[in-house]
């Protein structure tokens, strides 16, 4: 006589939003409000509640962009039966297409919040960066033209949740538009593009079918495998530019303790294919926190 296993229960409703905010990405968001704060300690105008306010408002952004993709990449047949990466909710069913569209929508809601206080404190200025930001997030894989799928991810992510957190966190700060910001956040913006250059590396068989046209999908692999070396290397060639020519501490170079992992992730990126890349994804994203504490504490440390 045999007997069949009974069925896996189904995740819990808290474990299937945990998994649709994708908390692996989340240092995404993170690592810039804490760079930018850094500097503004640095320079003696640092503000407790401007630091908390914009990362809640970062993390929203975040989150709020992660839905939207679910849901998008789900309507478009970007995610699809045969993806490599963890499973999406809208495409494997776990929560109502709608549904995550409305968490989408309240993750935005919630950045528009917490912006009030920053636009407040900081004028106008941070009342664009937030209204820039939310809507470069649901455009990212919605719309006409979505920024996603015609190769524009990689300048979204530079930008956004490279240049505009850092800098924009810095202004919120001190009210000012300072170079040391940018020299700052040229390191941060390569690493977080690096996170999502080895994703669509991951990913570029499948969106290859889906017409969601990459710079993996338009250029190639090798490219592919080329650009997210040429960022890892960037980053730390750049790193000293806050210290020579922003006038920081030559603390921040702490971050150059990082140099190892990069050059095991470069070499495992070029050897690996497929779903072996979820560590390298996992990797990159570790990375780019463990470079980001080490350099906010070189900040505080001038």
């Amino acid at each position: 006589m045999t007997t069949k296993a009974a069925p896996a229960a189904p995740p819990s409703r808290l474990k299937v939003w945990l998994m649709a905010s994708r908390p692996a990405t989340l240092p995404a968001a993170v690592v810039p409000v804490l760079v930018g704060s850094a500097l503004a300690f640095s320079a003696g105008m640092f503000q407790p509640l401007v630091m908390l306010t914009a990362l809640l408002g970062a993390l929203f952004i975040q989150i709020g962009t992660n839905l939207a993709n679910d849901y998008f990449d789900a309507r478009k047949g970007a995610d699809t039966s045969e993806r490599l990466g963890p499973p999406r909710v809208t495409q494997s069913g776990l929560l109502p297409a709608k549904t995550v569209l409305t968490g989408a929508l309240v993750s935005f809601g919630l950045a528009a919040l917490c912006g009030v206080y920053l636009i407040v404190v900081a004028g106008w200025p941070i009342l664009v960066i937030g209204l820039i930001s939310i809507a470069a997030g649901i455009l990212y894989t919605a719309g006409p033209f979505p920024l996603g799928y015609n190769g524009l991810g990689d300048l979204f992510t530079f930008v956004f949740f490279g240049l505009v957190a850092v800098i924009g966190t810095d202004y919120a700060h001190t009210g000012q538009w300072r170079w040391v910001a940018l020299w700052a956040a040229l390191p941060v913006a390569m690493l977080v593009t690096a996170i999502l250059v080895v994703n669509n590396l991951r990913d570029a068989p499948t969106d290859r079918k889906a017409g969601k046209r990459t710079l993996a999908v338009i250029f190639g692999e090798r490219f592919a495998r080329s650009e997210y070396a040429a960022l890892l290397i960037g980053a730390f060639v750049l790193l000293p530019l806050a210290w020579m020519w922003g006038g920081e501490s030559p603390f921040t170079l702490l971050a150059w303790l990082t140099i190892p992992m990069a050059l095991n992730l470069i070499d495992f990126v070029n050897r690996e294919r497929g779903r072996a890349l979820n560590k390298a994804l996992a990797g990159t994203a570790r990375l780019h926190l463990i470079f980001g504490v080490l350099f906010a504490l070189g900040l505080l440390l001038g």
